[in-house]
């Protein structure tokens, strides 16, 4: 018997369908074992000697795959053809050799697609496992774990509410600030456009005004309204004609087929997908055999499947698609273990597969693939100018003509950037004609700073500045979500302070390591090692003999030392020069003292160096904006029952009221809908819970109050939500006891359909169906009538976006029914006893795999 060893179930089921009865294939469910997240893991006192840890999730996979393995006479392990399946294999194979299961014979396996042609044909050529590919993991694991371990400890105790750092995590966040820091910088100028709407023979068009009093014009020329309006007055007056016409042939060539990294730049573009979720469904359908491994760098297709693309370009279309040679591209990756080919489809015959997402992601990459080997589009650029008599007035207008589409009929790759005026169609003009001048138009505008991140833009800023692998993209991207480092509006990455005090943290203390050049520089190192130009080890040294004299160094500094040297660091975004040249420092409040960063619990804040005579702070995130600045706690008067102070305070969580000092001290919250706060309203809120009286059935209390969720009520551990702060105060026990029957009616919450949503977030980009966010017994979530998806916690209710709200149900709706919802049919009792039966094979319905992130 021979053992097949692959990833997941789905990827077993599917090959196993393709080999004889002589092979048994088993999935691992992804890796199976990791460095412990424990100090000592990696020892680099011991040539950077490493301690692996079985899942204890794997345990039923391991036993599985050792009892096969015990009975097998040959071990093949055919995990995906990239770094992080050479490690799986490996790991496999050591687990084996450690249970002393092992058979004699074990060889490597890999295809780059799934179907029966390249598995079979794989089977005939095996090989060994790669040893430089496992040392290039075990580097990259390595350095990964080292910095996570090292560094972290130093962000938590210097750096209060700092959560995690990672090797190139940290260096794609200092991308997205250093992008905030360009736009707070930027200083928007303002200029003026003129313009023309013209008609030739019926067709419009638009010309822009480039030449006024006979000199020329560029984009910021007219600088203030009354040149824009003597230059409208202009064009109003003259009569233009056409003087010269420009006329450019121009090819396009279609662009190669997807790579890891454009394919998730397109989809985001496209689709709206993010990283993590076009990974995902590539998976799926690269497992469904539908299209060729999704990790590559490589743009190179094989001989056939470039014959395959040409019959299907002229089976579609005429002769003239299909060039007369093939297109031929090549890889820019420097190791060709990891220069795959591009993704393509397996069959070019096949223009559908899957459902839903994996249907339209599909389309995307099958399109792409067939463009890639079409004829180049034709097309003419046609340039237009356009003079008054006096020839001191001069227009322009530019555009272009598709003569013969090619690839265009098929596929047009997106851009971040909207299409410029040469895009526009022109009418034919000859030279002498004159125009018909319908309307003019002087515009104001200004220039934009630049644009803050989506997804696609800066997985190409992470490859253009070679930081980072392309398969570990959507990863690093999720971890800085997940930190909430940032968050995300309008498909566009913010940087949230967390994010810009721990960037500025390690610029200021850890340069080096976060520089671009130098990550992008190890980056280089360790392909390298996988291209067995490098030994592993040297490599982890190398970093290692300056990076831990580092951290030591900041450990042994003082908080107050850090955060001094923050404040300094920092002085130009939190103390910027004021426009009157005051003192950027002095308190707004008081007058007399200097702001300065501190330290806190919950994170850095300015506060005013009088503290405690002057109690103003402002947050680190507001800058050096006074706008919103917490001058300290604000009396509101005295409870007449204790004779203690109520005073409003600033918390981390928003404004709150407070009754007398210290540990006894009584707070609460003060909510958003109440109108004006005032000592009435503070000591109601102080009072809660409110006890409605007993309940009429139960006998049991019935209590109002305000919890995380907002408003409700309670009793006898069920709850039932109020619309408003006032109905926890004027809620009667008749409406009290409805309130709740109808909560239980709807399983601890109102029935479906009964709900108010908090929020009617539109339509579903892809589906049309309504979405609506509403707030559940275990958080908000968001539903389009068919299916539920909570939010996580990485993102705000208040934040959520409709493209957001959208992926979230897609990426539910594609993982099928929770399995929290199968029920188990009861055993039926056996009326006779029946011969013991024989071992049953090791279950495949767990689907959960414990990948980790694809090692880049």
């Amino acid at each position: 018997m021979q053992l097949v060893i692959v990833e997941s179930p789905a990827k077993a089921k599917t090959i196993e369908k393709y080999l004889g009865s002589d092979y048994r294939v088993l999935a691992s469910y992804g890796h199976v074992r990791d460095l412990p997240a424990k100090d000592g893991s990696v020892d680099p006192e011991h040539g950077f000697s490493m301690e692996w840890e079985n899942y204890a999730d794997k345990s039923k996979q391991l036993k599985a795959i050792t009892d096969e393995a015990k009975k097998a006479d040959r071990l093949i392990l055919a995990t995906d053809p990239d770094r992080e399946g050479e490690a799986i294999s490996w790991h496999v194979q050591e687990v084996l050799r450690g249970r002393k299961a092992l058979p004699k014979e074990v060889e490597r396996v890999t295809f780059n697609a799934i179907t029966k042609t390249t598995v079979t044909e794989a089977m005939k050529h095996p090989r060994e496992l790669d040893t430089d590919l496992i040392d290039a993991y075990r580097a990259r694991r390595a350095l990964d774990y080292l910095v996570g371990f090292t560094l972290s400890p130093v962000l938590w105790r210097k750096l209060p509410g700092a959560k995690s750092a990672g090797r190139v995590q940290s260096v794609a966040l200092r991308i997205i600030v250093d992008r905030e820091r360009e736009i707070e910088a930027f200083r928007a100028q303002e200029y003026w456009s003129v313009t023309a709407d013209m008609e030739q023979d019926g067709t419009p068009f638009t010309a822009r005004l480039v030449t006024f009093e006979g000199k020329k014009l560029d984009r910021l020329s007219i600088g203030e309204e009354g040149t824009a309006l003597r230059a409208k007055a202009a064009v109003e007056a003259g009569r233009f004609s056409v003087q010269t016409i420009e006329v450019k042939p121009a090819t396009r060539n279609p662009p190669p087929p997807f790579t890891t990294s454009t394919l998730q730049q397109e989809a985001s573009r496209k689709l709206g997908f993010s990283a993590d979720h076009t990974m995902r469904i590539a998976q799926g359908l690269y497992e469904d055999g539908a299209i060729t491994y999704m990790r590559t760098d490589g743009v190179q297709m094989d001989g056939s499947a470039i014959s395959a693309a040409r019959k299907a370009i002229a089976d579609r279309y005429d002769a003239g698609y299909v060039p007369d040679k093939p297109r031929l591209y090549q890889t820019k990756a420097k190791n060709a273990q990891e220069a795959h080919e591009a993704i393509r489809p397996t069959d070019f015959s096949r223009d559908k597969a899957g459902g839903g997402d994996h249907a339209r992601l599909y389309d995307l990459i099958f399109k792409r693939a067939l463009a890639s080997q079409m004829a180049s589009a034709r097309m003419e650029r046609t340039t237009v100018e356009l003079t008054d008599g006096s020839g001191q007035t001069g227009l322009r207008a530019t555009g272009q003509v598709v003569l013969f589409p090619g690839y265009l009929a098929l596929y047009e790759e997106g851009t971040d950037d909207s299409a410029d005026e040469d895009s526009r169609r022109l009418p034919r003009l000859r030279e002498g004609d004159a125009p018909a001048k319908k309307a003019v138009r002087a515009e104001q505008h200004f220039t934009q700073p630049p644009p803050r991140f989506s997804e696609a833009s800066l997985v190409k800023r992470l490859e253009e500045l070679g930081i980072g692998r392309p398969s570990t993209y959507a990863s690093i991207i999720k971890t800085l979500k997940d930190r909430a480092y940032v968050r995300v509006e309008k498909n566009r990455f913010f940087a949230e302070e967390s994010g810009r005090l721990v960037t500025a943290f390690l610029e200021r203390f850890f340069e080096k390591y976060v520089g671009y050049d130098f990550t992008a520089g190890l980056e280089d190192e360790l392909d390298e090692v996988s291209g067995g130009r490098a030994q592993w080890q040297a490599v982890l040294e190398s970093f290692w003999k300056d990076f831990k004299p580092r951290t030591t160094e900041v450990m042994e500094q003082k908080p107050s030392e850090v955060t001094a040297a923050l404040d300094k660091f920092l002085e130009p975004y939190l103390f910027p020069a004021r426009a009157d040249g005051g003192d950027p420092r002095l308190c707004p409040n008081c007058g007399q003292g200097q702001l300065a960063l501190r330290g806190g619990k919950f994170g850095a804040f300015v506060a005013c160096s009088n503290y405690p005579d002057c109690k103003y702070t402002r947050r680190f995130g507001q800058g050096g904006s006074d706008e919103g600045g917490d001058t300290g706690p604000e009396a509101i008067g005295q409870d007449p029952e204790t004779g203690l102070p109520v005073e409003r305070k600033a918390g981390r969580f928003g404004p709150y009221i407070q009754l007398g000092e210290g540990k006894d001290a009584k707070r609460a919250s003060i909510p958003k809908d109440i109108p004006e706060l005032d000592l009435e309203w503070a000591l109601k809120l102080l009072s809660l819970p409110r006890t409605i009286g007993t309940h009429p059935e139960s006998g049991e209390p019935i209590t109002a109050s305000i919890g995380r969720y907002g408003p409700y009520l309670a009793h006898a551990g069920k709850y039932a939500r109020l619309t408003s702060t006032a109905e926890v105060f004027e809620t009667g026990m008749n409406a009290a006891v409805v309130r709740l029957a109808e909560a239980a009616a709807g399983g601890g919450r109102p029935q479906r359909g009964a709900q108010a949503p908090l929020k009617i977030l539109g339509k579903h980009p892809r589906t049309e169906a309504e979405i609506k966010l509403m707030e559940g017994r275990y958080g908000p979530y968001v539903t389009d009538g068919e299916t539920n998806a909570t939010l996580p916690k990485s993102i705000e209710k208040d934040a959520l976006t409709l493209e957001e709200a959208a992926q979230l149900l897609d990426a539910r709706a594609a993982a099928g029914p929770s399995k929290k919802t199968k029920k188990k049919a009861p055993a039926k009792k056996a009326a006779v006893k029946k011969a013991p039966a024989k071992k049953a094979a090791p279950s495949k319905a767990k689907t959960a795999t414990k990948t980790g992130a694809k090692a880049g």
